[in-house]
């Protein structure tokens, strides 16, 4: 998995990318030229302090890097957490990030091999 790191990758997304929202999270989707996918993760100060922020990323990254495999490749993924997602447990998380995958059509349930 790799993430995105850079102020100006971010705004390309932001700019260009495609968005989708649910309760807890925003997703933005950009194509990359690139053959895997690079997520971006933004957990703003309104969400809460340093502790619950830090909670909400890991569970981010963990529901995206258990299905990794499900999600098509060549994509640029930023996930904004939303202020309702600090008392979310992980299954809830989980079940936005694959909700908002679903709605991007980059989601697939069955991983064809």
């Amino acid at each position: 998995m790799e993430s995105l790191k850079k102020y100006y990758d971010f705004q390309n997304v932001y700019r260009f990318g495609k968005s989708f929202a649910n309760r807890y999270l925003v997703m933005y989707v950009l194509k990359n030229e690139c053959e895997k996918n690079r997520i971006g993760i933004s957990v703003s100060k309104k969400v809460g302090n340093s502790v619950i922020r830090h909670r909400v990323t890991r569970l981010l990254r963990e529901s995206y890097r258990l299905h990794e495999d499900m999600f098509n490749s060549g994509l640029d993924i930023v996930v904004l957490a939303r202020a309702a997602a600090k008392s979310a447990s992980y299954c809830e998380i989980e079940s936005a990030l694959l909700h908002l995958g679903g709605l991007h059509k980059i989601y697939n349930e069955q991983k064809v091999e």
